[in-house]
């Protein structure tokens, strides 16, 4: 829209099969009373900038959807490049076995692990390495679990983004996060519950060389909320 009509004037003068147009280049798929309701919108009364003013703001809009369209192209070039060569990877089909894990979430996780077969030695160690494993502090009674500030940054991001995208894609994973919920975590501290035993599944089928099983990976699962899992 903006690359058509980069100024409210422009805007004003697209008439309603020319808005159409453009929401089907979009493959948006609009109510067909909405390109009246656009044009009601762009055609109203409304403060403005001198036209001089207006045309050259409207050449900083061109020239900003102009940068857009060729950095989405470049990000489409990468992914291709990025999903010919993690594909290669001998790892690259467990990891995309697991619910969540993309290419490019994939390739993040992989890329920030390493490929060393002997860098882990348990799942443990791969789940304090990426700051999923909690740091528990007692005193006396009191006993307090605290987020581990001293992390791979980098993969604890991946890790987050791949247990949300988890809960959508696995039913397990999607019941180990709604009963963390119900045992009282917040959202951010179920997710990093759900990294953990998402790490733990990977780092099981990395060391067994095996796919990922949905069914046997959350067998054990459900406990009830007032329960560790």
């Amino acid at each position: 829209m903006l690359a058509a009509a980069p100024t409210p004037t422009a805007a004003a003068r697209l008439s309603e099969d020319e808005l159409r147009q453009l929401l089907r280049a979009a493959r948006y798929h609009a109510p067909r009373a909405l390109p009246g309701k656009l044009r009601a919108v762009f055609g109203a009364e409304q403060l403005r900038q001198p036209p001089a003013v207006e045309a050259a703001m409207g050449q900083v809009v061109t020239a900003i959807v102009r940068t857009m369209a060729a950095t989405l192209t470049s990000i489409r070039e990468l992914e291709r490049a990025l999903d010919e060569h993690f594909g290669q990877h001998p790892d690259a089909e467990i990891l995309r076995g697991l619910p969540g894990l993309g290419v490019i979430l994939g390739a993040r996780v992989l890329g920030e692990f390493g490929d060393d077969p002997t860098r882990f030695a348990d799942a443990a160690r791969r789940r304090a390495y990426a700051g999923s494993a909690p740091i528990t502090r007692a005193s006396g009674k009191a006993r307090v679990v605290l987020l581990r500030r001293a992390r791979n940054r980098r993969l604890s991001d991946a890790c987050r983004w791949w247990a949300f995208l988890a809960t959508q894609r696995s039913p397990g994973a999607a019941a180990c996060y709604q009963h963390r919920r119900a045992a009282g975590d917040g959202h951010e501290a179920a997710l990093r519950r759900l990294a953990s035993k998402l790490l733990g599944r990977l780092h099981h089928c990395l060391a067994h060389r095996v796919p990922y099983d949905e069914e046997k990976a959350w067998a054990c699962a459900a406990r009830p909320a007032g329960q560790a899992a």
